[in-house]
């Protein structure tokens, strides 16, 4: 995959959110897929997922950064079959997957970005969160009842706490970045009807049952107010150590392709290449390769 023409043909830049820039979710279309077709671009998928495989092994073997990968969205956007098949040719072995749900007894007993610190991958590894930290200033923003939950000094329970996170969010991910844990975050960005045929897709096949809750209605009631959330967070937490990316999710062959893309991008941009051997390590390689030629004479 040539990242660059493929991302200059995608149009990058009505899919990154520049820092300090109001956000107006009607201005990104969640039904854009350019000029691209899903046959062709299930080809150029399938390329890219092998160079994310041929990057991943430069980035387990050279051991200095980190990848973390951050996805939010609306149900139904297409989060799980986004990472499974972006993700489909990487080593299990260094790559591991978080899918944050409500939050434990022990974790309303600890501020809200612990259980992320004990999920962030090691160098050479790639983590990704399906859902993460950003519920904090989204559905306990919606929902305040689940404010009330985490037991925080009165002091900190007015208006002013999304501000207060959004800096200490900005913060935590610049702490990440200068210590070469790279942050990528994806919005997912289906349209309310496509929501509603997803969700019908759901109840109406048996295999899929298991993936719907009345519960995801009454949430989607809320659409309003978690659009004006998701809006306010990405005006303020999309920075340029770690810009928010706003994918179109009604048509999934194109999400899939345009989240490759981006990463593939980052990925290339890090130089990343196999460890140099210094002069006596290569001598002993020579040393065994001798070796295990004599065998057996």
């Amino acid at each position: 995959m040539d990242s660059k023409s493929f991302l200059a043909a995608l149009n990058p830049d009505s899919m990154v959110v520049k820092p300090s820039h109001r956000v107006r979710l009607k201005d990104f279309d969640p039904g854009f897929t350019g000029d691209f077709k899903k046959k062709e671009a299930k080809a150029l998928l399938q390329q890219g997922v092998e160079e994310l495989a041929r990057y991943q092994d430069m980035l387990y073997a050279q051991n200095t950064y980190a990848l973390l990968l951050i996805f939010q969205a609306m149900d139904a956007a297409g989060k799980d079959s986004t990472i499974k098949h972006v993700m489909s040719g990487i080593n299990p072995q260094g790559c591991q997957v978080y899918s944050f749900k409500q939050p434990s007894v022990e974790e309303l007993d600890h501020d809200y970005l612990w259980r992320s610190f004990k999920a962030l991958p090691e160098r050479g590894n790639i983590g990704i969160f399906n859902r993460s930290y950003y519920e904090e200033v989204l559905v306990v923003r919606v929902r305040p009842e689940l404010l009330a939950q985490q037991q925080l000094p009165l002091s900190t329970r007015g208006d002013h706490i999304w501000q207060q996170r959004f800096e200490e969010i900005n913060n935590f991910e610049k702490y990440l970045v200068s210590n070469g844990i790279v942050v990528m975050k994806f919005f997912l960005n289906v349209s309310k009807e496509e929501q509603k045929n997803r969700f019908l897709d759901r109840i109406d096949r048996p295999e899929k049952n298991w993936k719907f809750s009345v519960a995801d209605v009454k949430e989607r009631g809320r659409w309003d107010d978690y659009m004006a959330a998701y809006e306010d967070m990405f005006s303020h937490t999309s920075t340029p150590w770690a810009p928010w990316h706003i994918i179109p999710a009604d048509s999934k062959w194109f999400t899939r392709l345009a989240v490759a893309s981006f990463i593939h991008q980052k990925l290339k941009s890090l130089n990343l290449a196999y460890p140099v051997l210094e002069d006596n390590h290569l001598e002993r390689l020579r040393e065994a390769r001798v070796m295990l030629e004599r065998e057996g004479e």
